[in-house]
């Protein structure tokens, strides 16, 4: 696998800021933002503002020809990502290395079906609290990239090219052997303190003080905990213990993704997050009440907000 010089980013909200303004840092020219329409003028037109210096990124329209990138990052809403692969396809080539961010345990086999799943490593980021307000973007910490193929044992040429591309970076970043049993302890975390977050209105600092907060969170985690036995993850209590050790790291006023999505009008990740762990409840047979009501009341929220 050669060296990642060439780096191509779909969504700059504030995780694309955080990670896309490290490795622009370290090489502008090898970054590029794929972006459209009137987004694209206001990106050149306003730049971005991440704590409190000023980023004006290489902007590509999708329609644009280039050279394939070495790597690209995915990092959209899940309620995105159709138009995020319509999009970046003019960046994908026979040795491109995809990361997606995005939130939930769905997102590679979907990229993979346009792209291959030979491109794909699977990724998420923990413990970053970016919030952005307009093209402003301040974050206190930028927690790490975790990725690697399923099992990472040994590390695939593809994850010895992203590993050393993050180093480059200062980008933190954890290889884990058991990336599956990673990306579902994520995809509780989510399931538990976005829903949550979303319905009560709350920053983090209500999980850390509440403690009728942390036990809707935890209801909700139980049920994706019950699911991954199903599936042969086997999450467990040790990894809510864990997930508490990230949580009152977080700074109390910062805000999780889906209660600013609620907060702005805008659809949220719902679908990605209960919505899955409901359908997955009804292939295993495993009841999943918090959930599902957690499911209706945003979809509720959602409606009469946009």
């Amino acid at each position: 696998m050669k060296e990642i010089k060439s780096i191509s980013i779909v969504g700059l909200g504030a995780i694309g800021c955080a990670y896309g303004s490290k490795l622009y840092d370290i090489d502008p020219k090898g970054v590029k933002v794929i972006a459209g329409g009137e987004r694209l003028k206001r990106y050149r037109k306003n730049g971005f503002v991440i704590n409190g210096k000023k980023y004006s990124f290489q902007y590509v329209s999708p329609e644009e020809k280039c050279d394939p990138a070495d790597l690209i990052i995915i990092a959209v809403k899940g309620t995105q990502l159709p138009k995020a692969i319509e999009d970046m396809k003019n960046h994908v080539g026979e040795n491109t290395i995809i990361l997606s961010l995005l939130n939930g345990i769905t997102s590679e086999a979907i990229i993979g079906k346009s792209f291959g799943m030979d491109k794909i490593l699977y990724s998420m980021c923990v413990g970053i609290d970016a919030n952005r307000d307009k093209n402003d973007i301040h974050f206190s910490s930028y927690g790490n990239i975790t990725f690697g193929e399923k099992d990472n044992t040994n590390y695939s040429e593809k994850v010895i090219a992203v590993k050393d591309i993050f180093e480059k970076a200062h980008i933190p970043y954890v290889i884990p052997q058991d990336m599956m049993h990673s990306l579902w302890w994520k995809f509780m975390i989510n399931v538990g303190i976005n829903q949550c977050s979303a319905v009560l209105r709350g920053k983090y600092g209500v999980f850390q003080t509440e403690i009728q907060a942390r036990e809707l969170m935890e209801s909700t985690m139980m049920e994706v905990i019950r699911l991954s036995e199903k599936v042969g993850v086997n999450l467990n209590k040790d990894d809510l213990k864990k997930w508490y050790e990230v949580l009152y790291t977080m700074n109390p006023n910062s805000r999780t993704s889906m209660l600013e999505d609620i907060e702005c009008g805008r659809k949220t990740e719902v679908d990605s997050f209960s919505g899955t762990v409901c359908e997955l409840g009804k292939k295993f047979n495993v009841d999943t009440p918090v959930n599902r009501t957690l499911y209706n009341i945003i979809k509720v929220i959602e409606n009469k907000e946009n």
